[in-house]
């Protein structure tokens, strides 16, 4: 299973915002030279994260994105539907009758665990955990 980059560059973004939560609003151009995202690209993701209530946009000339939701009430599972849809692995787990075989296959099960597990991480995380998370990356390389 591989992540698309809409996800990927998608929550990056929204951390960056979540780790400015309670300052002034962060301009498109700052984070896309900060995560190394194209503006137009950001433009698109902010687009939708703005339609599903994650972030607003603020106008004027201090005006950017901030988070719409305090970062600690924002599971990273919302996010991830949002921007990538369902966690599914294969069309097995959503439609048993796709395959003849899914009533006694140990595959599927496996699959369906899997789908399980990366669901239970990115319902227990929120965006504020992913702040800390952060900040104990960028202490590590601090001396």
């Amino acid at each position: 299973m591989k992540l698309s980059t809409r996800t990927r560059y998608g929550m990056r973004a929204i951390i960056e915002l979540a780790q400015h939560e309670g300052k002034r609003p962060l301009q498109l151009k700052a984070i896309a030279d900060r995560q190394d995202i194209s503006v137009k690209y950001l433009e698109q993701l902010m687009s939708l994260l703005r339609s599903s209530g994650f972030v607003r946009s603020v106008r004027g000339s201090k005006g950017g994105y901030i988070l719409a939701r305090p970062a600690g009430e924002v599971k990273l599972s919302e996010i991830f539907r949002c921007l990538e849809g369902p966690v599914s692995t294969t069309e097995c787990t959503e439609d048993e009758d796709c395959c003849k075989r899914s009533a006694d296959c140990a595959a599927r099960e496996l699959w369906m665990q899997v789908e399980a597990a990366i669901q239970g991480v990115l319902t227990s995380m929120t965006l504020a955990d992913m702040v800390k998370k952060a900040k104990a990356h960028s202490s590590e390389y601090q001396i």
